[in-house]
């Protein structure tokens, strides 16, 4: 490969450090290449990209990015995975597409902005819900005790009314 060529990967591989929200590393060791096909087209379909690096131009992009922790984990065959929005989405791709096709494709660690994170941190992250669902939580904590109160304050006030409504129809009946 040319110094060239070498140099525009690490230039691409930088900048794919620099603007993803998470990146996940892989040891794909055992994987066929329509098995790698497959699962290059089901992360794509969530906008996450699969890539096959060089142990030795990702360490240099990684220093260059300043995630010099990744560089310990640039050891055999690795594949990333680099996540642009949710950032369990990508997690839990790999865990739905290793426990579902049983491949051999087994998770070396990652990062999420400047912190490294180890497998078993990947596979906490695939089992947490999504954001949107996580918002929806807060959301509901937050309106509970408004709802709570709005019925309390209306309970007397429906039962009056009830009172009244059955002494109308009491008094019409006569």
């Amino acid at each position: 490969m040319l110094k060239e060529q070498k140099a525009q990967i690490i230039d691409s591989l930088q900048q794919l450090f620099s603007k993803c929200s998470i990146g996940i590393l892989t040891d794909y060791r055992g994987l066929s290449a329509s098995e790698m096909a497959s699962l290059r087209r089901k992360l794509g379909e969530s906008g996450i990209e699969y890539k096959v690096v060089k142990n030795t131009l990702a360490r240099f992009a990684a220093e260059r990015a300043g995630k010099d922790d990744l560089v310990s984990l640039f050891e055999g065959p690795v594949a990333m995975t680099f996540g642009y929005g949710d950032i369990t989405e990508p997690a839990r791709a790999l865990a739905d597409y290793i426990r579902t096709e049983k491949a051999s494709l087994s998770i070396k660690g990652g990062f999420l902005g400047d912190r490294l994170l180890t497998s078993e941190d990947v596979m906490t992250l695939s089992t947490l819900p999504s954001r949107e669902v996580l918002l929806a939580k807060i959301l509901g904590g937050m309106q509970a005790p408004v709802f709570a109160l709005l019925s309390c304050l209306t309970t007397p006030v429906a039962g009056f009314m009830r009172v009244l409504q059955t002494r109308i129809q009491q008094l019409e009946g006569e």
